[in-house]
């Protein structure tokens, strides 16, 4: 069933309401700090769980409180260095949000940037054989690991699904990925020790995972954690969030000091408006050939001495990655 419109009437009463909400919280929240001892030393921590206003903040010796958060300070996201001062027992107020080395968005309703995740390292990218994967999708992933500057992988789960001529189909499929430097790993949780190398590329990083809906992220976010359930624990008891600590964007810690963000925001996941200078910089492998066409505003489509479209004929630019960037730049509707 489609989605129904809203109408600009709807629209600008629903931004009436969040605004109302809005003030009604920074007032709780001025409120709460003012009770609060006002000569408490402010401190540096990390946010590992964020539902609407409530925020879980692990501090350096990792002890974790709950927070609100200041509203003139901007949204706090999972994965946000703060500052923050204790307000009693276990409680506390964000004050400061530190700036951020990386920042994973997506557009709103509205077409506005919405964080999701901060300060990331590593982007991982789930493909399996069920449901068909789409190329189109894994570059848009790949321009977002661009142009945040974080190093992008491609793991294909569910390689039990395959039998071995069908796996070799399927890895060829996606080899231009690894020919032009990107990580790929081959694994299936019905073979644990797939597992090993992907565990071992995650240590000492801040990852995400991403994918389209039934490639088996969230049983790999249990693999890849053996202690979850004990973790969700913690933070439960540390915040009172109980049930929806599950349903929040939440920070959990990974074996090798590293960290996994599990976000339900990225299950659906679009790139906002990118120029065509963006897009050149989103497509790695286009770098050696930008500025190299006879005509400065070269679509790579129909144009003469297209370097680009040289560099497909060459092999050097695979033909599929040139008919996602014609996609993105709205030449074209994509097919999958």
């Amino acid at each position: 069933m489609p989605k129904r419109r809203l109408s600009e009437r709807q629209i600008e009463r629903i931004r009436t309401i969040q605004e109302r909400r809005r003030e009604r919280l920074a007032a709780r929240t001025d409120a709460v700090l003012a009770e609060s001892d006002a000569e408490s030393e402010p401190q540096e921590g990390r946010v590992v769980v964020r539902h609407g206003a409530n925020l879980a903040v692990e501090d350096d010796k990792g002890q974790i409180v709950h927070c609100l958060s200041r509203q003139n300070i901007g949204h706090p996201v999972c994965g946000d260095r703060v500052v923050w001062q204790v307000t009693g027992e276990g409680q506390g107020v964000v004050t400061a949000i530190q700036p951020r080395t990386t920042l994973l968005s997506r557009p709103d309703f509205n077409g506005r940037d919405k964080p999701l995740a901060a300060n990331l390292t590593r982007l991982v990218i789930l493909i399996a054989p069920e449901p068909a994967p789409s190329g189109y999708l894994v570059d848009q992933y790949l321009v977002a690991a661009e142009l945040m500057g974080v190093e992008a992988m491609i793991v294909g789960n569910k390689m039990d699904l395959l039998d071995a001529d069908a796996q070799v189909a399927f890895k060829t499929q996606f080899s231009h990925y690894a020919a032009i430097g990107y990580e790929t790993h081959w694994v299936s949780l019905r073979e644990p020790e797939s597992l090993g190398q992907l565990i071992a590329r995650l240590a000492r990083e801040t990852s995400i995972l991403v994918g389209q809906s039934g490639v088996g992220k969230s049983s790999l976010v249990k693999a890849l954690l053996p202690d979850r359930e004990i973790q969700i624990g913690r933070l439960s008891k540390a915040t009172g969030l109980g049930r929806h600590t599950t349903s929040a964007a939440t920070c959990y810690r990974l074996s090798g000091d590293g960290s996994l963000i599990d976000s339900p925001g990225v299950r659906s996941f679009r790139l906002g408006a990118i120029d065509r200078d963006g897009l050149h910089r989103g497509f790695r492998e286009f770098k050696p050939h930008i500025g190299q066409c006879r005509f400065t505003d070269c679509d790579h489509a129909h144009e003469p001495d297209c370097a680009i479209r040289e560099a497909v004929e060459s092999g050097s630019i695979a033909p599929e990655r040139l008919a996602n960037f014609h996609h993105l730049l709205g030449l074209k509707q994509p097919t999958g």
